[in-house]
């Protein structure tokens, strides 16, 4: 089987092309995953057992937060 031959400028252009195409993927998915957190965290969840759950209260000898 003959060996393909390429000038190296060739192979640098495809590398550099192919870590182009990596770098674009990587900062797509990035803003896609960031959107998608932005998002929950815009959603507003309600407590429906607020008045069951402890309250932390500072402790005014020294000032440590307990329930």
């Amino acid at each position: 089987m003959p060996a393909i031959l390429l000038s190296p400028l060739v192979k640098w252009s495809f590398a550099a092309l192919g870590g182009a195409m990596v770098v674009h993927w990587v900062v797509k998915e990035a803003r896609r995953i960031n959107d998608e957190l932005d998002e929950r965290r815009r959603v507003r969840v309600r407590i429906t057992d607020r008045e069951a759950r402890p309250t932390l209260r500072r402790d005014p000898r020294t000032g440590d937060y307990r329930l």
